[in-house]
Order: C-alpha cells, then structure tokens, then sequence
C-alpha cells in the first residue's frame, strides 16, 4: 500500500482527488492540507510515501515546499499536481528535484499509475510540459533581480522595497530596470506579471 499526502488549497479539487485516489486498491490518502506550511508538519506526523503537491498555495508555495520536503524527508516522493504548467515552474521542480510534475485535468488513472512509476524509482513529468519547457529556457532574471521583483509586485516605493531588502535605493532600481529590459516589460507591475506568467516568481 502506498500512502498519500494531498496538499491543494481548493477543498472540492483537494477532496475529490484524495477521494478518487483513494479507491485505487494499492493507493491510501493519509493527510490532507489547505496550505504549503501544513505540508511539513503532516510530513512529519503522518510519514507518507508520497506528497502530492499543487503549485499555488497559500503559507509556502508547492515549490516551496519541495526544496524543504527535498532537504528534510529525502525519503518522502514528491509529485507537484497543478491545473496548469508554467515553463518556469517546470524548470524549477525539475532543479528541486521533484519525482513528478502532472497536470489535474488529466484522468486520476493517469496520475495513480504515475504515482506508481514514481514508487518504482522513475521521474513521471507530461511530455508536452518538458517540452515547452526546454523551448522557453530557463529565467533570464538573476536571483537578486528576481527576489527585487518578487518584492516589488506587491506594490512599495523604491525607498520602501530597498528597506524591506536591505538594500540601497539605488540597487533596487537598477535590479528593477534590468528586470524589466530583460522580460520586454513596460514597467515593473508589468515585469512581475510576465515572470509570474512564466513561472520565473
């Protein structure tokens, strides 16, 4: 029997699959989870064999949760589960080292038998998502340029944002700047919505 943790915060997506999933003689659901930042502390209570992960979360994100799940539970499979997959979220499971990464529209059989592959020791990720993927590239944003960004969607002046990061005025703006030549943005609000398109955030 391999058992399952679930982490979606959509109730209804996150209790039918747990539900479905469940009536797969050989798959058992242990946990649920509304939030990435419940993932860890279910981890840890309940020992499943596999956390099925969706992208968006409230808490920690599911790459997020990844790269810690990656660190503390090397043993634990991990499966990302999302209604869509953004080239950059692709890149970045692949680089945290993910055992899957499938879409929800795809029918449950397909997602039980790639849990099965993943307890069999293989990486399960949609071709058609390696695909677009390895078409787009990796992020053309530096990780100081990203973590400016990611600051400054939100909103902030460039005063409040180099406070918030500890760093100058001067800094910010020109990471801001790079960002956006580097996405072909009008602006930064419309830099942070590209990179967040592509999954680069």
């Amino acid at each position: 029997m391999t058992t399952l943790l679930v982490a979606d915060d959509q109730t209804m997506v996150r209790e039918a699959l747990a539900a479905l999933l469940g009536m797969e003689a050989d798959l058992e659901v242990i946990a649920q989870c509304a939030r990435g930042d419940e993932v860890l502390p279910a981890v840890r209570h309940q020992q499943p064999d596999v956390a099925l992960l969706d992208v968006d979360m409230p808490g920690l994100d599911g790459l997020e949760v990844a790269d810690v799940l990656r660190a503390e539970f090397p043993h634990v499979k991990i499966i990302i589960v999302t209604t869509y997959g953004r080239p950059g979220w692709v890149r970045r499971a692949m680089d945290a080292g993910v055992n899957g990464f499938m879409v929800k529209d795809a029918p449950v059989e397909h997602l039980a038998d790639g849990i099965r592959r993943v307890m069999a020791g293989l990486q399960v990720i949609d071709p058609e998502l390696v695909v677009e993927s390895t078409v787009r590239g990796r992020s053309p944003l530096t990780e100081r340029e990203t973590d400016v960004l990611r600051a400054a969607a939100d909103g902030g002046s460039v005063e409040e944002l180099a406070s918030a990061l500890f760093l100058s005025a001067g800094t910010v703006r020109n990471r801001l700047s790079a960002a956006i030549g580097k996405t072909d943005a009008r602006n930064r609000a419309d830099a942070a919505r590209i990179a967040r398109d592509n999954g680069w955030l």
